[in-house]
């Protein structure tokens, strides 16, 4: 427990509790168990959540859960209706081409293996800014922005975030064109679609986090 009273092992019990629920994956406790003591020992440094930002997110990489058995488990706070993908992706092979960018893997995150993101920040003061603008920002500051994944962790474990007006994009995706993933909602449950990344939206901001930390190879199977 931190000086501030958050238990970081109770969250992080609570946390693979949520990734138990996901049926294609029954083994994803077992998978991220060795992230456990890494948690822990960075407990005192951690803040409790607050408003737009959490401590700490355990992520798994679609080379272990693929995004279209996650997504339809996304749901808003209070609601029902299941996560989509947003019809302007053109077919699973558009979504499978935004893969994670070299700086977050260099960052000690992976796209084989559970990871743990720290810090992070949901980004609401993005919202208005044009994506490229908000990624230069959050580069000075010595952050990354998150990713596909990790985004879908963030509304796992936290759906009360994905709101009205605090929607995020997903920058630590790319395919190489000009698109930018985003998590927004449509029609009462989360949706994953994607914006230009000159063109500001008033209602995206930009997810983004402080560091990340893996813990040992798991097997993808």
């Amino acid at each position: 427990m931190t000086s501030r009273g958050f238990d970081a092992a109770a969250e992080f019990d609570r946390q693979v509790r949520n990734l138990s629920d996901v049926p294609a994956r029954p083994d994803l406790a077992e998978l991220v168990t060795p992230l456990k003591p890494i948690v822990v020992s960075r407990a005192e440094a951690l803040a409790a959540p607050g408003e737009g930002t959490i401590p700490f997110l355990v992520v798994i990489p679609r080379a272990l859960l693929p995004l279209e058995d996650v997504l339809p488990k996304l749901t808003l706070a209070g609601k029902t209706k299941p996560g989509v993908i947003d019809r302007n992706y053109k077919g699973p092979e558009d979504v499978a081409s935004f893969v994670t960018i070299p700086q977050l893997l260099d960052d000690d995150a992976s796209d084989a293996q559970p990871y743990v993101v720290f810090d992070v920040e949901r980004g609401e003061e993005f919202c208005g800014v044009v994506p490229l603008e908000a990624m230069q920002a959050i580069d000075t500051r010595g952050r990354t922005p998150l990713s596909i994944e990790e985004g879908i962790a963030l509304v796992t474990h936290f759906p009360e975030l994905l709101a009205k007006n605090k929607c995020f994009e997903l920058a630590g995706s790319r395919n190489g064109d000009k698109r930018v993933p985003a998590l927004w909602i449509s029609r009462g449950a989360p949706k994953l679609g994607w914006c230009w990344q000159g063109n500001p939206h008033t209602w995206l901001g930009m997810a983004s986090a402080g560091s990340r930390a893996a813990g040992v190879p798991a097997t993808v199977g």
